[in-house]
């Protein structure tokens, strides 16, 4: 363990407002993965940074990080202080809330994450839910993240994200989903792959196997339809951004979000394959902790995407409906997205019983 000697060892006593401020400091020059990188973030000199993180040290008494040539690490001792001081501040976030709740007020901040690649989706109106929040609650801070799915989900079961927007592939007692938008994936080549440009009428999953494929290597729809369709991932990529850059090398075949892809394909660089034959839908739910109870604006954003939504709910089922008449085989790959279970629980239901 990584303590400081005893004889000069400051016992943390009472939390001050200059404690809160270090682990602040702290918490950033690790989200940041360092001190240089986090200047920028937190607009103070790296020289001021690392004479935060040292005060910070002096008042645990323990050694939280290694800086030098070798880059920025954390002890043992640093990763227990980050992860606490992690559920320090969404504590304080929670009373925060809770007590302009008492004098009728919104203020403080809101965490909400979401899975990357939906600003072009037409169906995805999370600008507008956005739009509906601030003018209804003005003095709220917003800070809106992208992350993975595992890492939206862990998130807002710790309490740094309030809310989460990710496709929907399994359900968790813990957390309240609501249905609000779905997107259309496609199969793509890129150019310079055997098969752009060439004819697919007669294309079957078998003659698909045949090519290299990338997937997403975490537990996704898209890794549901790998398994399912029997293919075997020959590259795997940790979003759609690195899907699509496999795509574009020419090498593999993936599937993408059809709106995202339509600028490749506008550009001649991407092809989709039999976009009628192979295809699947995902749908997009929002999540948030069922207990404790959300705060307000947690709700209150949460009743935003609901309205901002309304529409794409039917539109979305319609649109469901007509996938099964096209799309993945349900008797060879079984994968479309829309036979996937209903999202769990709803806003209203949860606010009466997180």
């Amino acid at each position: 363990m990584q303590v400081r000697n005893p004889k000069h060892r400051a016992l943390l006593g009472q939390l001050s407002d200059m404690d809160l401020r270090l682990l602040r400091v702290f918490k950033v020059v690790v989200q940041c993965g360092g001190m240089a990188a986090a200047e920028l973030e937190l607009n103070i000199g790296i020289s001021t940074i690392s004479r935060h993180v040292k005060d910070l040290e002096t008042r645990l008494g323990l050694v939280l990080c290694r800086r030098g040539r070798a880059g920025f690490t954390l002890t043992p001792e640093g990763q227990t202080v980050y992860e606490e001081t992690l559920r320090l501040l969404v504590s304080l976030e929670a009373f925060r809330a809770r007590v302009d709740g008492i004098h009728d007020r919104m203020g403080g901040e809101l965490q909400v994450a979401m899975f990357d690649k939906t600003a072009t989706n037409p169906a995805a109106r999370v600008a507008e839910a956005i739009r509906r929040f601030t003018e209804a609650a003005p003095e709220v801070v917003l800070n809106l993240h992208v992350a993975s799915i595992q890492e939206i989900e862990r998130g807002v079961i710790d309490g740094s994200y309030q809310i989460g927007i990710i496709p929907e592939h399994r359900s968790s007692g813990s957390l309240v989903y609501t249905e609000l938008f779905e997107e259309r994936m496609l199969l793509y080549c890129g150019a310079g792959h055997p098969l752009f440009g060439a004819a697919h009428d007669k294309l079957n999953w078998d003659g698909i196997r045949e090519h290299a494929f990338a997937g997403l290597g975490f537990h996704s729809p898209n890794l549901k339809l790998t398994h399912r369709a029997r293919l075997t991932r020959s590259a795997t990529a940790s979003d759609q951004e690195s899907v699509a850059t496999l795509i574009l090398s020419g090498k593999f075949l993936g599937f993408l979000p059809d709106h995202y892809a339509e600028s490749f394909e506008r550009a001649g660089r991407m092809q989709a394959i039999a976009p009628r034959r192979f295809h699947y839908r995902c749908r997009f739910v929002s999540l948030f902790r069922r207990s404790p109870q959300p705060s307000r604006a947690a709700l209150l954003f949460q009743e935003c995407l609901g309205a901002a939504h309304a529409g794409e709910k039917k539109a979305g089922a319609k649109a469901g409906g007509e996938s099964q008449k096209g799309g993945v085989a349900p008797g060879d790959a079984g994968a479309s997205a829309a036979s996937a279970k209903p999202a769990r629980g709803a806003s209203k239901r949860a606010a009466a019983g997180a």
